[in-house]
């Protein structure tokens, strides 16, 4: 069917709400192509699409479909696997809670258990909780750091990552088979709970989850000063309430909460736009900072599974660091804490993106930790932690640019809980000696060469921006530079095929002869087109004219694909 069709479908048989939204756009046909010509899929992290009526749209005739299939999935496994059981969590997003009730209703009519938390929790709970209750799949509510307009739907499997391609794929053909409108069964919450279907997770999970945390700690408290001053935003979203409890429990004493932001707010009314790595994130927490004297900001997104800092230089001014600089200093903090306390296991592994630079590459290389890569997503970086211990390598940390960190083997997500921690302790330990985080990047650049990078978005919203995005792929396939300035292009890899143990992807990575590289790649969750650029060089200000030479060639290559 065409999506005139499938909106005629829609108005014929959804219940009155929908049929009344539905119909306030009857004469906007552009609307209705937009919510019509395609229905949502798994990408990067699930589902992930704007809130209405329609089926590239979230909303409960989708999480319906989606959930009953994967409950057909599960209950393919076996009686084991249905025993075993969901967990079930949501952030704090329109919706959010009564999505996560239905898929535990809809699980428990298919006979299948549904661990389901009582309110909204950050996304690496619901990750760890998967291991720690033996569960077989789990489902979070989230649309990470999306507009207030978006919401998700993450599905994982029993290894506690993302699902990967295999299981996804198999959850998808059970998914297409659904009829959204008559195959979806559902057992009110009320009678679920008193059959034994749901069990309602609370407090109990949350100490056995920060126990872990606080295991993941690098040195005792005489090495680390306590006293480091400390501004935490939430952002209105899940991280509040564990990650200042985590610092609590550690004995840091400087925390200061932005107010505005400490409570759960779906319309995220105070920033926007709710993703720590824009600057304006931090607008509230600069504000406390500077009537604090705040020496450190974390900012976590609304999930609290991603987290971005800035940190307060010598001019008084509080400087933003990207996602690579921060997954470089964390690396530095941990590896070489390991290293001097005799805690660096045997065959330490580490696993980066492809899209991820190469400085923390470099400071594992010095300590004897080997460095694999994956495509994007933590459920393929912590996708990799099972073969990687098969070949007796132990995973010790993860993280891409996008400011995801994942430390030991606790969560198989990037965790905005446990870094805030680690970043904190980092702080102390480095302010016992006389030194902030600014200057420990400083020594890392000194050490390792100064690499600079730059992440460019392009963003086209609609069917028309994603067919722009299709030939701008297909043109570079082709088409690309070969120079920029002095520089040539040594070695093309193009991971649409697969490129040696990296499953296929649409990336294309383009390495030059100074050992600069830049890539290109369509996001898998939200309307735009990624460019990573990443150059290194015996200077700072060498590295960043090599920066702004790649981004201002590249862009005006692009703005001639129509």
């Amino acid at each position: 069917m065409n999506y005139m069709e499938v909106y005629q479908q829609w108005l014929e048989v959804a219940d009155e709400k929908t049929k009344a939204e539905l119909e306030s756009i009857r004469d906007d046909r552009s609307e209705i192509e937009d919510r019509f010509y395609q229905s949502l899929e798994f990408g990067t992290a699930g589902l992930r699409g704007k809130l209405g009526a329609g089926t590239n749209r979230m909303n409960f005739y989708m999480i319906g479909k989606a959930t009953q299939g994967i409950a057909n999935y599960i209950r393919s496994k076996g009686q084991s696997y249905m025993e075993r059981g969901v967990a079930i969590a949501h952030d704090c997003r329109h919706f959010s809670d009564e999505f996560a009730a239905y898929v535990a209703e809809i699980m428990a009519a298919n006979g299948i258990k549904a661990f389901l938390f009582e309110s909204l929790r950050p996304t690496p709970e619901l990750s760890f909780t998967i291991r720690e209750l033996n569960t077989a799949s789990g489902v979070i509510i989230t649309a990470s750091h999306n507009p207030k307009e978006y919401n998700g739907y993450k599905v994982y499997w029993e290894d506690g990552a993302q699902v990967l391609s295999h299981i996804a794929n198999g959850m998808t053909e059970e998914i297409n088979r659904v009829d959204m409108f008559d195959s979806v069964k559902r057992l009110p919450l009320n009678q679920a709970i008193e059959a034994g279907l749901v069990t309602i997770l609370g407090e109990e999970m949350d100490s056995k989850y920060l126990e872990k945390v606080k295991d993941l700690s690098i040195y005792d408290d005489e090495n680390v000063d306590k006293s480091v001053s400390v501004v935490y935003t939430p952002l209105n979203g899940a991280g509040s309430v564990l990650v200042q409890r985590v610092l609590r429990e550690r004995g840091f004493e400087g925390i200061h909460v932005v107010p505005e932001q400490e409570m759960p707010d779906p319309d995220f009314t105070t920033v926007g736009y709710p993703n720590p790595e824009d600057p304006k994130a931090f607008r509230y927490s600069e504000n406390l900072g500077k009537k604090v004297g705040a020496e450190l900001l974390i900012a976590t997104d609304p999930d609290c599974d991603r987290l971005a800092i800035e940190v307060l230089d010598k001019k008084g001014e509080y400087i933003p660091l990207n996602g690579n600089q921060i997954g470089a200093i964390l690396l530095k903090y941990i590896v070489e804490g390991l290293y001097q306390t005799g805690k660096l296991p045997k065959n330490p592994a580490m696993v980066k993106s492809i899209v991820t630079g190469d400085l923390g590459k470099a400071i594992c290389e010095s300590y004897g930790v080997t460095t694999f890569e994956s495509l994007t997503g933590f459920k393929n970086i912590c996708g990799r932690i099972p073969e990687l211990t098969e070949k007796g390598y132990q995973y010790i940390f993860g993280y891409e640019e996008s400011i995801g960190y994942a430390t030991g083997t606790i969560v198989r997500d990037k965790d905005g809980v446990s870094s805030s921690m680690l970043l904190c302790e980092a702080a102390g330990y480095y302010k016992k000696q006389g030194k902030n985080l600014l200057d420990i990047l400083k020594d890392i650049y000194e050490k390792y060469g100064f690499y600079k990078e730059k992440q460019i978005s392009i963003i086209l919203e609609g069917i028309d921006g994603q067919r722009r995005f299709g030939r701008i792929m297909e043109h570079y396939r082709s088409n690309y530079l070969t120079e920029f300035g002095s520089k040539k292009v040594a070695k093309v890899i193009d991971y649409l095929n697969g490129y040696e143990d990296i499953p296929s992807s649409n990336v294309l990575k383009f390495i030059l002869d100074d050992g600069s590289w830049y890539a290109l790649r369509p996001s898998g969750t939200e309307p735009k087109i990624k460019i990573y650029i990443y150059t290194k060089a015996p200077t700072d200000l060498e590295a960043r004219q090599n920066v702004e030479l790649i981004e201002r060639l590249v862009l005006e290559k692009i703005d001639t694909i129509e």
